[in-house]
Parts: C-alpha cells; structure tokens; sequence
C-alpha cells in the first residue's frame, strides 16, 4: 500500500518505518524551517532537533487528533516546541555558571604565590558577605545548611549569594579575556 497524505497517519500507527522517510520528503522543508528559525542555523542543533521532532512524531502518534489540527500542523507545533526546547537549551549552555571544579581547590593551594594572587585577585570582586560564603562552601567545604545557620539566614539565600558570586566572577573573567 502507497504511502500518501491521507494515509501517513494510519502508517506511523501501524509503525511502517517508510513513513519517516515520506514525512521528510513531503514535509522536510517545513520542518527545517521551523527549526532553523528557532535555532538561528546552526547545522548541528538542526539536525539533532529534526531527529527529536521525527521521534517525538512516531512515539506520539496515538496523540494526534485529526478533529483538532491537521497532521500538518500537529507536526508543524510539535517542530516549533522541540526547536525551542533546543533553543533554551543552547541558552542554558551560554549561560553556564562557573561549577565547583572551576573554582578548585588546587587554585587555592597552589604553590605558586601567582596563582594564590589570582584567587585572592577573583575573591576580591566579591562583596565582604559573599566572600565569606565563598570561602566556606568552595574552599572549606562547608555545607550550605550551617552557612546560613552562621548568616541566620535560609538556605536559599546562601545558593542566591553563590549564584551571584559566581556571575560577578565571570563577568570579571569575561572582561579580562580569560573565560
């Protein structure tokens, strides 16, 4: 039996993996469309998306409604939703924090006075509170429940303080060309 538009459906239901290859050729170029809007071209997020978007397809079929959209536009939304899945996820990417293993310890215990001066330099773009709580947590090792017990604070407030910290550092990196 031919695979058409009016049947494609039926198709991925039945798991006929010829359906795959005619949803890319009858609506590859609405899907990449949609994707590359969202993920502004870059080839490899595009690719990994495509592949999302045809998974999720074949997976969810038993979720199309064709009293709602048509197979089209089911497809059309669940391109748009992936691409901007991947796009926050590149967003998250660019936006990564410094992790603990950035700021090691070996910096701190480093035999060589100009790594010692450069973690005091970094320390130094912090504010008296958040350096403190740096110490602690990242040098010391102390959780961050008896940090804020010594703060009187909540616990939550210790990961704000952290968090903050951790942007000023990389701005601080970012404007000397080191990150």
């Amino acid at each position: 039996m031919k695979i058409t538009e009016n049947n494609v459906v039926q198709h991925i239901q039945k798991k006929n993996e010829k359906a795959i290859p005619f949803i890319i050729n009858q609506y590859g170029g609405l899907l990449t469309a949609i994707i590359k809007r969202h993920l502004n071209y870059q080839q490899q997020d595009y690719e990994e998306c495509l592949d999302d978007v045809l998974l999720s397809i074949w997976n969810n079929i038993h979720s199309f409604d064709p009293n709602k959209n048509s197979f089209k536009q089911w497809i059309a939304a669940i391109a748009k939703y992936k691409a901007i899945d991947y796009q926050r996820r590149q967003i998250t990417i660019q936006n990564q924090q410094f992790s603990v293993s950035e700021i090691d310890e070996s910096m701190v215990k480093a035999k060589q006075p100009s790594e010692e001066n450069y973690v005091e330099e970094l320390l130094e773009q912090l504010s008296a509170s958040e350096r403190k709580i740096f110490e602690k947590y990242y040098l010391e090792g102390t959780p961050s429940s008896e940090i804020a017990k010594e703060f009187d604070a909540q616990e939550s407030w210790v990961y704000n303080k952290l968090s903050r910290g951790r942007k000023k550092l990389k701005s601080f990196l970012v404007q000397k060309n080191e990150v």
